[in-house]
């Protein structure tokens, strides 16, 4: 039987785990823009509510989606990405 990658390096188990985290908070991002900006955008303009001048559905949309993303993405970065040698054991051990 042969071996998959997977089977031989740990180091691709982490790496699809955080591939998929990576995949989950494009389409968390995406959701999130698009539920605000069609949500709260698909009003007549004069039916619009403004934010710091900006209209509603931008701000939650564009800039406090920009400021929620960032945070995830540090946050996950530190507590839940691994740090993962990309040196190979094996050519290490030939030396």
């Amino acid at each position: 039987m042969k071996k998959t990658h997977e089977q031989k390096d740990p180091r691709f188990k982490i790496a699809h785990k955080e591939a998929l985290i990576g995949i989950a908070l494009a389409i968390f991002q995406f959701v999130w823009w698009y539920g605000f900006a069609y949500g709260l955008g698909s009003k007549p303009v004069k039916e619009y509510a403004y934010i710091w001048g900006f209209p509603a559905w931008f701000f939650y949309s564009c800039i406090l989606g920009l400021i929620l993303i960032i945070f995830l993405v540090i946050v996950i970065a530190k507590w839940f990405f691994t740090d993962v040698p990309f040196e190979d054991d094996e050519e290490e051990e030939r030396s």
